[in-house]
């Protein structure tokens, strides 16, 4: 039985498809979080409520960011860095 193995070069952009970031905080402490967002400033005013609230100082800042892999001169990634350089 013969192999035959190609390799193939692919590039991972950000994904401009669907929503941006999505922010969260979480205490350190306690565990309580703020809920995702759309921007930061509802998790860092949430913070600031819940450390005035219950003392706790240490939060864990999360953002997630959304990745798309495609072949390297395919169409998708063509349309990915047109997106990026705008």
């Amino acid at each position: 039985m013969a192999r035959v193995m190609r390799s193939a070069d692919w590039t991972l952009s950000i994904d401009l498809s669907g929503s941006g970031p999505i922010f969260e905080a979480e205490c350190t402490s306690c565990g309580e979080a703020s809920g995702p967002a759309d921007d930061k400033a509802g998790p860092e005013i949430w913070c600031l409520r819940h450390a005035g609230r219950t003392g706790h100082t240490g939060f864990r800042g999360i953002t997630t960011a959304f990745f798309r892999a495609a072949l390297e001169g395919s169409s998708a990634v063509s349309e990915s860095a047109a997106g990026q350089e705008s």
